[in-house]
C-alpha cells in the first residue's frame, strides 16, 4: 500500500475522516488511508440535507469489495450539502477522495476543528496504526 496523502490544510478525526474548515461550513470526506484500506468503493449512503449530525456519531455507510463500515461525522451540525455524484460514481472516493469524492458539508457548531488532529498528529496516529 502506498503511504497515504494527508493534506495539511485539513483536521482529521480518528475514525478516518477528514474536515476541511471555510467559516461556518466544513466539508468532510474520508483520508486517504481509509480509502485505501477499503479498497474499491461500491456504494456510498448519505443522510439527506437537513439532517443534524453529532460529533461522533454514525452519519452513513461505505460499502467496498472488502468491507462495509460506517461514517463518523467529525463535526456537529446541519447537514447543508450533500455529494450527489456519489449515488452513481462511489468510486470518486477512491480517485480523489480530497476532492471530487467528497461527501457531505455541514454548518458547523461552535469551534469545529476543535479535538481534531492535524496533519502532523494524524499521520503519527495512522503510522502507530501500520
Amino acid at each position: 500500500m502506498a503511504d497515504p496523502r494527508i493534506p495539511d490544510d485539513l483536521y482529521y478525526s480518528e475514525q478516518d475522516e477528514w474536515a476541511r474548515s471555510e467559516g461556518e461550513r466544513v466539508t468532510v470526506g474520508i483520508t486517504d488511508y481509509a480509502q485505501q484500506q477499503l479498497g474499491d468503493v461500491v456504494f456510498v449512503e448519505l443522510p439527506a440535507v437537513g439532517t443534524r449530525l453529532e460529533r461522533g456519531a454514525a452519519f452513513g455507510v461505505i460499502e467496498s469489495v472488502k468491507a462495509v463500515s460506517d461514517l463518523y461525522a467529525p463535526v456537529a451540525g446541519e447537514v447543508i450539502a450533500v455529494n450527489g455524484a456519489l449515488a452513481t460514481r462511489p468510486e470518486l472516493v477512491n480517485e480523489d477522495c480530497y476532492g471530487e469524492g467528497w461527501m457531505l458539508a455541514v454548518r458547523a457548531e461552535g469551534n469545529a476543528t476543535a479535538g481534531l488532529l492535524d496533519a502532523t498528529a494524524y499521520a503519527r496516529y495512522v503510522a502507530e496504526r501500520a
